[in-house]
């Protein structure tokens, strides 16, 4: 090995956790991309690498000054190449050296090294090194007797493979000791052979005493544990002495309460069989155990769920009926189908509950009326919301193998209630989310079906649950979200937004009260009249529900108690003039019908989330190619309306009295206003249509008249929804004549009578009829006078 040529630049290879020495082989594995990149270049060249170890472990990428000077000289005796970019190799270190320079960093680490002292041949040594060389193997034979670490046959190879050679024998013993980087790199770097086995001799010995105490250690150990089995032995006996002499400790006082309420609670035979077997894996534990405790977690929890335990339900129709009108005004729907279940409830006793789902804007009372329900019933009202619920293990529980598991919020619920009948509400279900641990609203397919429902499988009890006898009520403010078998599995309910009269209803009848109540005023103090209420919902709300109503209204009796408590006196009547001076500013003012008589322009109605709005569409025309612009924020299914008008147009232009070479040289811009306002759908067809019609003829549209529809390109007038809001915003903003398809007549049960006394309904089936509304005769006379001009100029 002294003749081996050490080049002047070198590959250096950086070992995390380990030293190489001379004469050791030692198996690694590499990843590092600058190492990956070493091994190319070295098993091209067949080169020796410098092995380095590098001072910071967690370094993917050291530096200079993170590796050791000192190393080993090796070569690569073997390459085996993994999957992905780990590879593994043999290496064997041959001679120590020195780094004396880093050359470069990149593609990988070289530098300039150079040997460490001078090769001790076999056989060299004096005296004093062999006396030092025979107390090292006595030591490391001791060693080898009493350590776990270091395994026989290791140990064994390295004596033998050191037999003879003190220089050999010393770095063998230094690569397998249990020791830190830093003592090995201590031994590596002393290239002196006797002051390096005087060192070593040293650290066996210390590990050799170390080994012996930890031996001690270990022994004292045994015995404690020997003691604490007899204890448990001595305290099984004493327990049934005491047994025998009828006294009993708190832990069987504790089982025997527990067993107790397991007789009690009425558990069907399945819970049952579950229980006990729990009881008799509690009855053999030690209280000291850490199992001990989820075990009785879980007995805690099976019997103080509600197994057989429910309240009477009080089947009285007309009571029902009062209760939920004194607490809800109008819903008549909803309050219908409770009714309709208490009797037939009364009539059939073993009725399972309904599952019903009542979608509908914010604030119009979906989750208040789960109380009035309850309070109707008689029953216990309970509430989950599941609102960005997205873990499955929120509605079946944690299995118990997991730390602090708990069952899912359905089982929570029915424990909170007490009773296996509850009114249920669980809010929010359109806002379950779902990821990787899995979609929530998958696992309410078997909560919400009536045919499976009644043995619910919560993952932390494991055993069937009876929820059939539950009156479950959901709420959501769109059914889009939720998923098709999920809302297969509801009775939906929709609950409109209230009309401005309604509004005040509620406002008169239960919001004022309870504001005034709220902040300590009375009839002496506050008046609100009937105008002031408007006030409040047409210029300081935009809703669908009263939420926002209610806060204005308490934020007026705030103000009002203020003055009251800084000396004001008499009582304040809120009127119109009293609420913009104590609310401020309008917040929203209502489109109101454009009275104008230019032609391009069209009044048509919509829907949105708070409620029904007019919706002016506007139309102009120039020079150009018969491109089609549209503006507005509209979305593709309103776009394409706005298509298949102009299509309509363009294929009924002569019955219209238009010349249809105009199209080819005429752009045309629709646009809606409010353009920050998204709005789609495809209820405009018939008013784009209208609009067009009126700009190309020009001709205005009345501007008494409002019209919704959807449009085919054969000019069929297709139904729409949301008739009942569109109509009231009708109503509001002055429109005195409504056109609607034929097929949406049937809607108008849903609208007031005094909304529909104050307007003149149009039922269409084509949009011919559409047009003979919007311009009476005088289209028809402007196309046949369009007709024999152009026959004139035939002729």
């Amino acid at each position: 090995m002294e003749q081996i040529k050490i080049p002047e630049e070198i590959g250096v290879l950086p070992l995390r956790n380990s030293v190489l020495f001379p004469h050791a082989i030692m198996p690694i594995s590499v990843g590092r991309r600058k190492t990956l990149s070493l091994l190319d270049e070295v098993v091209r060249n067949n080169e020796l690498i410098a092995v380095v170890s590098q001072r910071n472990q967690a370094d993917d990428d050291p530096d200079p000054s993170g590796m050791y000077r000192v190393g080993t000289l090796a070569k690569i005796l073997k390459v085996v190449k993994l999957s992905g970019n780990n590879v593994n190799l043999i290496i064997q270190g041959l001679r120590r050296i020195r780094v004396d320079r880093f050359n470069n960093m990149e593609p990988f680490v070289r530098a300039g090294v150079s040997p460490l002292g001078e090769m001790v041949p076999a056989g060299g040594e004096d005296v004093e090194v062999e006396a030092l060389s025979r107390s090292m193997v006595n030591q490391f034979q001791t060693l080898l007797q009493t350590s776990t670490q270091i395994s026989a046959d290791l140990g064994e190879m390295v004596l033998s493979a050191g037999t003879g050679d003190p220089e050999r024998l010393s770095d063998l013993a230094s690569s397998v000791l249990s020791i830190s980087v830093e003592e090995k790199i201590g031994l590596l770097e002393r290239h002196n052979l006797k002051d390096r086995i005087q060192k070593l001799v040293k650290i066996i010995t210390r590990e050799v005493e170390l080994q012996e105490i930890s031996t001690k250690i270990q022994s004292q150990v045994a015995d404690e544990v020997g003691k604490t089995q007899r204890q448990y032995y001595l305290r099984e006996q004493m327990k049934a002495i005491q047994k025998e002499l009828g006294e009993g400790d708190d832990k069987t006082a504790e089982l025997e309460e527990i067993q107790k309420k397991i007789d009690e609670c009425g558990m069907p035979e399945e819970a049952r069989k579950a229980a006990e077997k729990e009881m008799d894996r509690l009855s053999k534990m030690p209280p000291q155990a850490a199992e001990y405790t989820v075990a009785r977690t879980y007995l805690d929890w099976l019997v103080t769920i509600p197994w057989s335990n429910q309240t009477e339900d009080n089947l009285d129709v007309i009571h029902a009926k009062k209760v939920l009108d004194d607490e809800h005004f109008d819903l008549v729907k909803v309050k219908d189908r409770i009714l309709e279940y208490l009797a037939v409830r009364a009539l059939k006793k073993d009725l399972k509950g309904p599952i019903l789902c009542l979608a509908g804007p914010p604030g119009v009372g979906k989750t208040s009326l789960g109380k009035s329900i309850a309070n109707a019933m008689g029953r216990k009202f309970v509430r989950a919301s599941l609102g960005g619920v997205r873990d499955e293990a929120e509605i079946r529980g944690h299995r118990r193998t997991y730390i602090g598991s708990l069952p899912g919020r359905i089982i929570q619920g029915m424990k909170r209630a007490g009773t296996r009948n509850p009114v249920f509400i669980l809010d929010e279900i359109d806002k379950l989310g779902n990821d990787f641990r899995g979609d929530p609203s998958s696992a309410l397919l078997e909560v919400l079906d009536p045919e499976q429902n009644n043995s619910f499988s919560d993952h932390y009890l494991e055993v069937p649950y009876d929820l059939s006898q539950v009156f479950f009520l959901c709420t959501a403010n769109m059914l889009d979200t939720v998923p098709p078998a999920l809302r297969d599995r509801m009775e939906v309910m929709t609950i409109p937004g209230y009309t401005e009269e309604e509004k005040l209803e509620i406002a008169r009848s239960f919001l004022v009260s309870k504001q005034m109540e709220a902040h300590g005023l009375t009839d002496e103090n506050i008046e609100f009249s009937v105008e002031g209420l408007r006030t409040v919902i047409n210029d300081y709300t935009r809703e669908a529900g009263v939420r926002n109503m209610d806060r204005e209204i308490a934020n007026v009796c705030r103000k009002v108690a203020r003055r009251i408590v800084e000396g004001a006196e008499g009582k304040t009547l809120v009127d119109t003039e009293k609420v913009r001076d104590l609310l401020g500013s309008v917040k929203y003012f209502r489109e109101v019908a454009e009275w104008t008589d230019r032609s391009g322009i069209a009044t048509g109605l919509a829907w949105t989330q708070v409620g029904g709005e007019i919706l002016f569409v506007e139309c102009t025309k120039m020079k150009g190619k018969g491109k089609l612009i549209i503006t507005g924020r509209l979305g593709d299914v309103m776009k394409e309306s706005a298509m298949a008008a102009v299509s309509w147009i363009k294929a009924n232009a002569e019955s219209l009295g238009l010349d249809e070479d105009m199209f080819e040289v005429t752009d045309f811009h629709i646009h809606m206003p409010a353009g920050a306002v998204p709005k789609d759908g495809p209820s405009a067809g018939v008013t784009l249509t209208s609009a067009l019609v009126s700009l190309l003829v020009d001709l205005p549209v009345s501007s008494d008249l409002a019209m919704t529809g959807e449009i085919t390109l054969r000019g069929k007038v297709m139904p729409v929804g949301g008739i009942k809001e569109k109509i009231i915003a009708a109503k509001s903003a002055g429109i005195k004549r409504v056109i609607l398809p034929e097929k949406n007549v049937k809607d108008l049960d849903d609208v007031s009578d005094s909304v529909r006394d104050a307007l003149e309904f149009f039922p269409v089936r084509e949009i011919d009829e559409v047009l003979d509304l919007a311009f009476g005769t005088a289209l028809r006379e402007k196309a046949a006078a369009a007709a024999a001009a152009k026959d004139a100029k035939s002729a």
